[in-house]
């Protein structure tokens, strides 16, 4: 955690971030390439791995370009590498053939595999600290009642923008197959990935708002030279 400590240094509150923090970028850096080289090696189907993953490298390629200009808090690189992570590990298999899936679908006698809805949990967790980041620090949300119910709604936005765009690559890649849509014979999966990303937004909101103030503030304060 960031250690805040008051310095008689022209009255300033000072941040004082200990190395791990610095470290902490590299090693998740480190993580999500390595994660996403295996999951390109002979993946179960291009398209779809393409699909999953491209949104991880475009990702890392915004973090590491707006480095120095918009950093990011911990929090929110940790909560983005995690949602890296199921997204190469579903695009490396597909979400309704994945083995982690179905051993919950076998563990816990489930009708399908379930990973699709890990998924889908995580499109609403990370962005809604993601859009709640953006938000308080380039708006005049910071404090304001309207910064939750607003970053809950880009997460729905988000989430009806990639329903759309898996219908579009379901024609662009597998010839308008229901199946590269993972739905798995659900005649309201769409909805229930909707569904997910709103319990993922309010989950992340409810659980890390909090200490994702603290290190907003904390890195409004001015540093230690």
């Amino acid at each position: 955690m960031i250690r805040i400590v008051r310095r008689l240094r022209h009255n300033q509150l000072v941040v004082d971030t200990p190395s791990f923090w610095r470290r902490l970028p590299l090693a998740l850096l480190i993580l999500v390439t390595g994660v996403l080289v295996w999951s390109g090696i002979r993946p179960n189907r291009t398209g779809a791995w393409i699909m999953e993953t491209v949104w991880v490298v475009a990702g890392l390629v915004a973090i590491v370009a707006l480095r120095r200009r918009f950093p990011l808090t911990p929090l929110l690189l940790c909560v983005l590498a995690a949602w890296a992570v199921v997204l190469c590990y579903g695009g490396h298999y597909t979400y309704a053939l994945t083995p982690l899936g179905d051993w919950a679908r076998e563990t816990f006698g489930l009708a399908r595999n379930p990973y699709d809805r890990l998924g889908h949990l995580m499109q609403g967790f990370a962005p809604a600290i993601a859009f709640r980041e953006v938000l308080w620090r380039t708006s005049p949300l910071r404090g304001s009642r309207w910064l939750a119910p607003l970053t809950v709604a880009c997460c729905l936005s988000l989430s009806a923008l990639w329903e759309l765009l898996e219908w579009a690559g379901a024609y662009l890649t597998a010839a308008g197959s229901p199946d590269f849509l993972g739905g798995q014979g659900d005649p309201w999966d769409t909805q229930w990935d909707i569904l997910c990303a709103l319990l993922g937004a309010l989950l992340a909101l409810t659980v890390l708002s909090h200490p994702h103030s603290r290190q907003l503030q904390a890195r409004s304060q001015p540093h230690r030279s």
